[in-house]
């Protein structure tokens, strides 16, 4: 029991020491439960990007323009809704107390670039009313959001 010799197939006599014939502890590191969880930490922000986006729901006019090349900021998002209600990404804002809020946000803010998604049913006036308010925020880079697939208005169908 326990510190006997040990004789191979090949011949040649090996001493095993106290543990004799007893299992050794594995040395190895086991990945696999590490590969799975994060195969599910990566269909799990997979599924969750696409909801992280800033969007108030409202009916973007159509045009052939593309799409501006994304920055390192997150974008500031001005939306004006068919109602009239004017937001600041996802917070409900005072026509009256826009500009104060705008000037405050463009303080903090390196890039002085804005998008404004306004609805398709709004007045054109209204749309310039807010684009001015902007403009005396401080931001004087105002993107307009459209949707893509609208005409392009040079006689071609896109």
């Amino acid at each position: 029991m326990g510190g006997g010799v040990v004789k191979s197939a090949g011949g040649g006599g090996r001493r095993r020491g106290r543990r004799g014939s007893r299992a050794q502890p594995m040395a190895e590191i086991n990945i696999t439960p590490f590969v799975d969880v994060m195969l599910v930490l990566l269909i799990i922000f997979m599924v969750a990007a696409p909801l992280l986006t800033v969007g108030v729901p409202v009916e973007l006019p159509k045009t052939a323009a593309s799409a501006l090349p994304s920055e390192n900021e997150e974008p500031l998002t001005v939306t004006l809704q068919a109602d009239g209600v004017v937001m600041i990404q996802t917070t409900e804002v005072a026509r009256a107390d826009l500009v104060n809020r705008l000037r405050a946000i463009a303080t903090e803010r390196a890039d002085d670039r804005v998008f404004l998604r306004a609805d398709g049913a709004v007045p054109y006036e209204q749309v310039a009313q807010v684009m001015g308010a902007l403009n005396a925020g401080g931001f004087s880079s105002i993107g307009l959001v459209t949707d893509i697939g609208g005409p392009a208005l040079d006689g071609s169908d896109r």
